[in-house]
């Protein structure tokens, strides 16, 4: 017996909101019909990826995530002003070891890095 990952599924306040925000940054995008209590960004070409959902639940976000999504970018100056004009928060900026990467948190506090490539 086996498993495969079907997709990542993330708790927020609001799925559609949160949807949109990861539509943008992922340039996918949200799939038909996401209410507040559910979205999906399923995974699409040409910008291939996991599927996301996004779960409405009533408690709010209190702790570090103990998943999260890095994402790459070539030109890393630009993508990080541009994450943060869709609504990111800048959390920490890392260089170690030759490797360079921000922490971001989302619109509901999600932490995610971009990873200079």
């Amino acid at each position: 017996m086996s498993n495969s990952v079907l997709g990542l599924s993330i708790d927020c306040a609001d799925a559609a909101g949160l949807a949109r925000f990861w539509a943008d940054v992922l340039g996918r995008p949200v799939s038909p019909q996401p209410t507040a209590e559910f979205a999906a960004i399923a995974a699409s070409e040409p910008k291939p990826g996991p599927p996301l959902a996004f779960h409405q639940v009533p408690e709010a976000k209190t702790v570090k995530n103990r998943l999260h999504l890095d994402l790459i970018s070539d030109d890393f100056a630009a993508e990080s002003d541009r994450l943060l004009s869709l609504g990111a928060t800048r959390v920490t900026d890392v260089e170690t070891g030759g490797a360079r990467w921000t922490t971001f948190r989302d619109p509901e506090g999600n932490e995610f890095d971009l990873v200079a490539g």
